[in-house]
């Protein structure tokens, strides 16, 4: 039987995992509509946010255990005088926080009074010399106004320990000072857990440089043992990559994580180049601390994809915080972690990628993945007809808005296979559609490497156009990229057509820049977003008009003296001259364009000698 999602949160969860799990669900809409670098920025931002969280929650509740105890000191109620009391109330305050190592109240005289934990969890009051972690002779200096302060992180043969003091105060006088102190093992074991593979390394340095955690402890990601135990020296730890931390300029693409604090730079080290994730932690020692996290440059392509359930992830921390939902929270998180991954596919439209989310038994999450399965079965169905990166331009543009008519100037490319119809007389239908299938791949990829839209396929040959959805200065040169692009492409079939005895394909190809309408246009419920107008036909005439500059040719590309003028510094660009199109009144000025620059010709025909 299916329980109310309803009654769970009431149950376990309240309004504190509600509000986590509207910013799951809030962060796998934006994924939908966010492109690379965007993912890239919330992902550094709930690292950095995920981390803070675990310093802060681990060391605030340290910091009130001594405010809440230093008014009972102060009125008199615990103190020196009374030490059985006060000793057995500070028993009662390491109890209940059980992060505590050592609680220790120290007068001017060097006179200590406290509780310390030892390894096995045990509570061991004592008077004077505290056993670890609260060394009286570097405690802050305090005067009576003073609030609670950190003090410089202490190390001994116990470990690392961070200590935070408030002073005890009599008729206005500082009488002694209230510490308590922690061993940091457990905190860099949380943050060490953040760390989500051998590409990923978190780290923590304090006391201006010290390394006091880092995750790659046994083997570098640059290949090698640190030179140093734990904490050590930065410089002497032995990592190439926080070797060189100061030295990466800020990535001028993550502005909006920087805006909240959170710094991403690129480091060059170890013949590699690692994206480095800073964000500065004040008010845990005497100097602020630094948390951070760096990855290959080369796993930026996986992390977008992961982005949605790292980010679950960190906020799963904050649930396992509330120690009475522990098991409704892990019963929850497992059915959202996959709806934010795969949502996260979605919103990149890797449908191929999407796993069908399973059945489940709380009504509301079983609803949602039938609706969300439903929904990426209908979406595997629409992008078989619409165009992928025009499907992405108009689902990040606004949609139908961004799908209205209107008039722009664009730059539109037709090609036409030449003689296509004498080829496929000697083929099967298979074997027609594969040669087509195949040779329209070349072309999407080409156009939609250079940021083209496919309009249409139009029997053996292809409309495409720049400009539109999207605003492109450089539309123009895009195109006739896009077409070199193909020209190569077809160069290589043929070459390979040629070694099996298949068919080669000659092709033409015409471009022309001009005003025209684009958006929807059609009529009912049968709509097409697609380019119209004289622009378009000249395109088309262009292309036709290869017939008669060069019949033979494997590869001829034509633009008209509109394309060529937005080419400053082209060089492959050689006048045709001033034709009549067929349709069209007067002449155009028509240029052919070599299918491949001038340099990379040069490169081509030295290539052999090279070799």
């Amino acid at each position: 039987m299916n329980l109310p999602f309803t009654r769970l949160i009431g149950l376990g969860f309240g309004a504190f995992v509600a509000c986590a799990l509207a910013l799951v669900l809030g962060l796998s809409v934006m994924a939908n509509f966010r492109n690379t670098f965007s993912l890239l920025n919330d992902k550094a931002i709930l690292t950095a946010r995920s981390m803070e969280t675990q310093i802060r929650t681990y060391f605030d509740g340290v910091e009130e255990s001594v405010i809440n105890l230093k008014p009972y000191f102060d009125t008199g109620d615990l103190g020196f005088g009374s030490g059985g009391d006060t000793l057995s109330n500070m028993t009662y305050a390491m109890a209940s926080n059980s992060v505590l190592t050592v609680l220790v109240a120290t007068d001017p005289l060097g006179r200590q009074l406290g509780v310390y934990r030892d390894p096995e969890g045990n509570l061991f009051p004592f008077t004077d010399n505290a056993p670890d972690g609260a060394d009286p002779s570097s405690l802050p200096e305090l005067t009576p106004e003073s609030g609670a302060t950190w003090g410089k992180l202490l190390r001994n043969e116990f470990g690392l320990f961070a200590n935070v003091s408030v002073p005890l105060v009599r008729e206005g006088q500082l009488y002694a000072t209230l510490t308590a102190a922690v061993a940091l093992e457990e905190v860099a074991l949380s943050i060490s857990n953040l760390d989500e593979g051998p590409d990923m390394t978190t780290f923590i340095l304090a006391d201006g440089d010290q390394v006091i955690m880092h995750s790659d402890a046994t083997w570098l990601q640059t290949g090698g043992r640190p030179l140093a135990a734990l904490p050590s020296d930065r410089l002497a730890y032995g990592d190439p990559v926080l070797n060189a931390i100061y030295e990466g300029e800020p990535l001028s693409e993550f502005h909006k994580a920087a805006d909240l604090g959170v710094k991403l730079s690129m480091i060059e080290a170890a013949d590699d180049e690692f994206l480095m994730m800073q964000v500065v932690i004040p008010g845990y020692s005497a100097e602020p601390w630094i948390l951070g996290q760096y990855i290959r440059s080369v796993t930026f392509s996986r992390e977008v994809r992961r982005l949605a359930g790292s980010a679950f992830v960190g906020f799963m921390a904050l649930v396992v915080a509330v120690l009475a939902a522990v098991w409704i929270g892990r019963r929850v998180a497992r059915p959202l972690r996959d709806l934010a991954k795969q949502s996260a596919r979605v919103g990149t439209l890797s449908l191929d990628e999407v796993e069908p989310l399973p059945r489940s038994r709380v009504a509301e999450l079983d609803q949602v993945a039938l609706a969300f399965n439903a929904m990426v079965e209908g979406l595997k169905a629409m992008n078989i007809y619409v165009p992928h990166s025009l499907f992405i331009k108009l689902m990040r543009l606004g949609g139908s808005k961004a799908a209205e008519a209107r008039e722009a100037e664009l730059t539109v490319l037709f090609t036409d296979i030449v003689g296509f119809t004498a080829l496929s007389q000697n083929m099967s239908a298979p074997e027609t559609a594969r040669e087509l299938n195949d040779h329209f791949a070349i072309l999407v990829r080409a156009v939609e490497e250079e940021g083209g839209t496919v309009d249409k396929f139009i029997g053996d040959g292809m409309l495409a156009f720049w400009g539109a959805p999207d605003a492109q200065p450089d539309h123009a040169a895009a195109a006739i990229r896009a077409a070199r692009k193909i020209a190569e492409g077809l160069r290589q079939r043929n070459a390979q057509a040629a070694r099996t005895g298949e068919p080669v394909m000659h092709m033409r190809i015409g471009i022309h820049t001009g005003s025209a309408v684009v958006g929807n246009v059609g009529a009912l419920d049968r709509w097409n977003y697609t380019v119209v107008g004289d622009t378009v036909n000249a395109a088309d005439r262009l292309q036709s008009l290869g017939r008669e500059v060069e019949a033979d040719a494997e590869i001829l590309i034509l633009a008209s003296a509109q394309t060529v003028a937005r080419l400053p510094g082209e060089a492959g660009a050689h006048p045709v001259g001033a034709v009549e199109l067929r349709g069209r009144a007067g002449n155009m000025e028509v240029w052919r364009i070599d299918p491949c620059p001038a340099q990379e010709a040069l490169h081509l025909a030295r290539e052999p000698a090279a070799e």
